[in-house]
């Protein structure tokens, strides 16, 4: 009865809103993170794009003209927040992203006043530059000059970032890096993976080493979930050949593996 009713609800919504295929095509061509998706993937992944964007609100600042991101920019928006749910069911895509509600574009980055207190308990006050922050009941910010840069293969992407603080939160009000996790990953597995990550990527930077992501994961284990979110869609070799651990363990949470992608399909988009 219930998946009778699931399939009169697509059918439904799929007669009042077809699928833009053009639009969609458009949206593959543009962005490499989506063009080189196997092509049942890239499919599944642009319907639960189009479904997400009529169940979320995408809204510009008042400073943007209404016309600045055209249908092809919106719907790729949409399918970088759902390529983190792509191997999940439709339930628990719907489930990890229900407390997302609004994604709010703003013209640039921005700042922030940071109130931090220290081990020795002193409170540090600090302008945060920011490209993006996420509430728990609260919209996804952007800023526009980071949507337009991400998309690519190069181990950064505001969307992916922002989302994967919205996964986060699906059990805690802040973003601490322990997301819900399946049944078959044990939370001491997720604790010892990211631990030793989180103290390598802490080595290399004091002996003043290239780290594999960007700095920025260093700077607190919910930014570190976010930040290896982001290698592990847009440059997964990169976070393999790292931590082989880690990755494999993404794979696992997130029913996905980046890294075949790219053999199969990076030099054709190359």
């Amino acid at each position: 009865m219930l998946s009778r009713f699931k399939r009169w609800r697509s059918q439904r919504f799929d007669a009042r809103h077809p699928f833009p295929d053009a639009t969609w095509r458009q949206a593959c061509q543009r962005y490499p993170l989506l063009e080189i998706l196997p092509e049942h993937q890239q499919s599944r992944l642009g319907r639960r794009a189009w479904q997400f964007l009529h169940d979320k609100r995408l809204s510009l600042h008042n400073e943007l003209d209404p016309e600045t991101l055209d249908d092809t920019q919106r719907l790729a928006i949409a399918a970088q927040a759902c390529l983190l749910t792509l191997g999940w069911s439709d339930h628990e895509h719907h489930e990890a992203l229900a407390n997302v509600r609004e994604i709010l574009i703003l013209p640039g980055a921005f700042s922030r006043e940071v109130e931090e207190v220290d081990e020795a308990g002193v409170v540090h006050h600090f302008i945060d530059e920011r490209a993006g922050e996420t509430f728990h009941q609260g919209p996804v910010v952007l800023a526009l000059s980071e949507v337009i840069a991400s998309g690519g293969l190069d181990g950064f992407n505001v969307v992916i970032h922002e989302f994967a603080h919205k996964l986060d939160m699906g059990n805690s009000v802040d973003a601490d890096g322990f997301p819900p996790l399946p049944s078959d990953i044990a939370p001491q597995d997720w604790y010892r993976e990211f631990m030793a990550t989180w103290e390598d990527l802490h080595e290399r930077i004091a002996s003043g080493q290239p780290t594999p992501i960007d700095d920025y994961a260093a700077s607190h284990p919910g930014e570190c979930f976010s930040v290896c979110c982001e290698a592990f869609f847009t440059a997964p070799h990169q976070l393999r050949e790292a931590w082989p651990g880690l990755y494999s363990l993404l794979c696992r949470y997130f029913h996905q593996t980046p890294d075949g992608w790219w053999n199969t399909n990076v030099s054709e988009t190359s």
